[in-house]
């Protein structure tokens, strides 16, 4: 998947987050998240099943405090939304 063009953190640095949404619910929610080489390994899972990946450190920085299950907070919705219109496109290409 596209990395945006983006330089990846170094390992000790690296979040990764995966968001899932299911219609009916009031918003995304953390459905994983991990740091270091962790996040590394998360984000390779993630490739290998076809999942796409987006590298937007910003929305992880965001998001990385929150449990994993909890709802994406409004303060980041404008940004989930284009996380998830990327993964659209994706699927429609």
């Amino acid at each position: 998947m596209p990395d945006e063009g983006k330089a990846p953190l170094p390992s000790g640095r690296r979040k990764a987050v995966a968001l899932r949404y299911w219609a009916g619910l009031p918003a995304p929610f953390v459905a994983a998240k991990a740091a270091g080489q962790a996040a590394g390994r998360l984000v390779a899972i993630a490739r290998e099943a076809g999942v796409p990946v987006l590298e937007e450190g910003g929305l992880a920085e965001a998001i990385f405090p929150l449990d994993v299950g909890a709802f994406v907070p409004e303060e980041c919705y404008e940004i989930v939304a284009r996380v998830f219109a990327f993964v659209k496109s994706i699927e429609e290409a």
